[in-house]
């Protein structure tokens, strides 16, 4: 409805201003909420339980076998994952499995050329733990970097005006050492099955604005989004098979469908997707909107990129909402070039995995 999405975009564009001038406060949730939610997330909790594995180690090169071999070799593309539990690929016990994986053996397909992945992804993160992410990622001068981020800032009640901060804080960083960055919206955390009302009520509600406000943020820094709400909405409400034992983090089903979504707009950003000509009618699918209004209507619909341009004659940041078509991803064979087992997971890490 025309007066939601109204009441979306301003409650979006005031945590992301709040963000920008230092706001913090209970962000999202009222004073009469906390208790509430504090111990519905309690039982929650109990009901998810906790995966007893760690994500498989995914860091080296993929999709040698892409290259043309007809060319001088070129050095591989950086692709740096950040984030929380779904971009380390929790829930899953092969390599090739996880989201950073498929995202750099698709993105090498596309490049025909072999992509270097850098994960530093961490289970348990929040916003406030990408700077720390951030120091190990840098040093390896990626190329595009995909941040998966906000679920456990709802889940853990951060403020959404200091998650906001840090996730623009990280992609200005990101942007300024001549990164793309893709950033994977906080999902709809209000259709896991173990959360009930009325804390589901409340769990789609923060999740949908803080998504929102994420992707002001975000392209305002320089960066895009992908919205990735309803992936945990009603396909996967449908879907067991794309939950992982827990029936809270995606399974190797669940993963491949977020990575389909995220790498068109990868591989855009690269500038390697092909991008008609500047239409001289508008082109189904593509709509420029002011960037709150853009940001609250993606949150609504998984799989909706948001990419900052500037609007001609006007002063302010407009943004072009995109539905770009998904692509099948390499089989798992393809992932590692010669030689390499993808999904073996014994590949070089710069951590530990976290917790889960």
């Amino acid at each position: 409805m025309p007066g939601t999405a109204d009441s979306r975009a301003r409650v979006a564009r005031r945590i992301a201003t709040a963000a920008a001038y230092g706001g913090g406060g209970l962000g999202l949730l009222g004073v009469g909420l906390v208790g509430l939610l504090l111990t519905e997330s309690k039982l929650a909790i109990q009901a998810i339980g906790i995966l007893e594995t760690h994500p498989p180690k995914v860091d080296g090169v993929y999709g040698e076998a892409f290259a043309d071999g007809t060319a001088a070799p070129q050095r591989p593309l950086v692709l740096a994952v950040l984030g929380d539990s779904t971009g380390a690929g929790l829930g899953v016990a092969r390599a090739r499995e996880t989201p950073g994986a498929l995202l750099a053996a698709g993105l090498a397909s596309v490049a025909e050329r072999p992509v270097r992945l850098v994960n530093v992804a961490r289970s348990g993160s929040r916003s406030a733990d990408l700077s720390g992410q951030l120091e190990q990622a840098l040093p390896h001068h990626p190329d595009v970097a995909v941040i998966m981020i906000g679920a456990n800032d709802v889940t853990r009640h951060s403020p959404a005006q200091v998650a906001v901060r840090h996730l623009g804080e990280a992609v200005a960083a990101l942007r300024a050492n001549g990164c793309e960055v893709v950033v994977g919206t906080c999902p709809d955390l209000g259709t896991i099955k173990p959360v009930r009302p009325p804390l589901r009520w409340v769990a789609r509600r923060l999740s949908r604005q803080l998504a929102a406000a994420q992707t002001i943020a975000v392209v305002e820094a320089g960066g895009r989004t992908v919205s990735l709400g309803s992936l945990l909405g009603p396909e996967f409400a449908a879907r067991p098979e794309m939950f992982a034992s827990d029936r809270y983090h995606p399974s190797a089903q669940g993963y491949a469908t977020a990575a389909m979504t995220v790498l068109p707009s990868v591989c855009a950003a690269l500038g390697l997707w092909p991008e008609e000509e500047r239409p001289t009618a508008p082109v189904p699918g593509e709509t420029v909107l002011p960037v709150a209004v853009a940001a609250a209507a993606a949150a609504g619909r998984a799989g909706t990129e948001v990419a900052g341009v500037e609007a001609e004659g006007a002063g302010r940041r407009w943004a072009l909402l995109r539905h770009r078509l998904r692509i099948g991803l390499p089989g798992p064979e393809s992932g590692k070039g010669p030689g390499t087992d993808p999904g073996d997971t014994s590949a070089s890490s710069h951590a530990e995995a976290g917790d889960a």
